[in-house]
């Protein structure tokens, strides 16, 4: 099966709960994203990896990567491998330079870890096709707009995760009750707001009904 390699477009605070946040990866020399919605501790990783911040003391994915390392084990690659009702599943490969070894994750985990190992991420087209959003040239290039509050997302996520809740989340039921076309009208939306956890918990909405 054929893969597809994804980069980290943005880290920004959740807009439907408190103390998540939606990592957005991209698909490189493409113009789909892939929204996941992580946690609080998940994100702080990820960005205190990505602004390379050294903690006083190693967090959980830097003592893997020093007990990996111990044994002789390093990270070759990260896969978006799953998505089943919503949920999205990754695993890491690794080697010891004879065999390669899959170890199930979750993806947040799983990018925290390759960002340390400083490996690709991949995913597959199966993946993309239905859960991928695709940007129109006009969001695209809205992006470079935006690249100072994604500058200032990520370092929200290493500092704090008190965040206020938001209405999206009693809009929950409404959603369910909107029609196909509603929903279309409310993704694009979401999209060319750039509202990737939106968009996500629409795009969700709109495949159980396909």
């Amino acid at each position: 099966m054929e893969k597809i390699r994804l980069e980290i477009i943005g880290l920004s605070s959740s807009q439907s709960q408190t103390g998540s946040f939606a990592l957005v990866l991209g698909e490189v020399n493409g113009n789909r994203r892939l929204p996941i919605i992580i946690g609080m501790f998940e994100a702080q990783a990820i960005a205190i990896e990505i602004e390379k911040v050294i903690p006083n003391r190693p967090m959980t994915h830097d003592l893997f990567k020093s007990f990996a390392l111990s044994f002789h084990f390093i990270v070759e690659e990260i896969v978006i491998s799953d998505l089943k009702e919503g949920v999205f599943f990754a695993k890491i490969i690794c080697s010891d330079g004879i065999k390669n070894i899959e170890i199930d994750a979750r993806p947040s985990d799983a990018i925290a870890i390759g960002l340390r190992f400083d490996v690709p991420i991949y995913s597959y087209e199966t993946i993309m096709s239905e859960a991928g959003i695709v940007l129109n040239d006009e969001t695209d290039d809205m992006e470079d707009e935006d690249e100072e509050e994604d500058e200032d997302n990520l370092e929200e996520a290493t500092i704090s995760s008190n965040k206020p809740e938001s209405n999206f989340t009693g809009r929950e039921d409404q959603i369910k009750n909107m029609s196909l076309d509603q929903l279309q009208a409310m993704l694009d939306d979401a999209i060319e707001k750039e509202d990737y956890e939106k968009a996500a918990r629409v795009r969700d909405e709109m495949n159980k009904r396909n």
